[in-house]
């Protein structure tokens, strides 16, 4: 319903922010990585919104970039994931760990979370691994100019390595590296 909130930001107290919209102040939660990229209070503030209403109350959730609020609705959707605690996943982690984490396989990574257990950091590697694969991989570098690293990551994939082998790999290799060196540098690194 509010999907979008522009206006001026009146307070801010982690995790919640309030914004004057023409007279209306809007009561947002938002992860720590939003937070911290707020402006001045008393400044204006443009912020994606997600809306959640429950029996017992209205909740707004506040969000910086339209990549933090997809992944907390991706968050969501994991059984036994409520908004609190993809809000504290969000805070804790940085969506490029959060990939990188699901890419891999590491249950340890996002044990580091306040209130994510094994059970719960297991459940989220299983639901997320088809949700967070090879796209999210590339979704990382989403904001750096197009590399090799993803023709790599295919060719190894194509080759016949699991997902977790070929992105650990690709991962050590130089970001400038052209397709064909990249494939027998990450080969080398396999073959050990």
């Amino acid at each position: 319903m509010i999907g979008r909130l522009s206006g001026t930001l009146l307070e801010k107290t982690p995790p919640l922010v309030l914004i004057d919209c023409n007279g209306v102040g809007y009561e947002c939660e938002v992860p720590m990585s939003t937070f911290y990229n707020l402006p001045a209070i008393g400044d204006k503030v443009v912020m994606l919104t997600h809306f959640v209403v429950r029996e017992d109350a209205q909740l707004l959730y506040g969000f910086g970039t339209s990549q933090e609020r997809a992944t907390f609705r991706q968050l969501l959707k994991v059984n036994g994931i409520g908004a609190k605690s993809a809000l504290s996943i969000l805070s804790g982690l940085s969506i490029d760990d959060l990939v990188q984490a699901v890419a891999l396989q590491e249950p340890s990574m996002l044990t580091r979370v306040p209130g994510v257990g094994k059970k719960t950091a297991e459940r989220l590697l299983l639901e997320l691994k088809d949700k967070f694969t090879i796209d999210g991989v590339a979704a990382m570098n989403e904001h750096q100019p197009k590399s090799a690293t993803s023709d790599v990551l295919n060719a190894l994939l194509a080759l016949g390595y699991n997902e977790r082998e070929a992105v650990a790999a690709v991962k050590l290799l130089d970001k400038e590296i052209s397709v064909t060196d990249g494939i027998k540098q990450a080969l080398k690194l396999l073959s050990k």
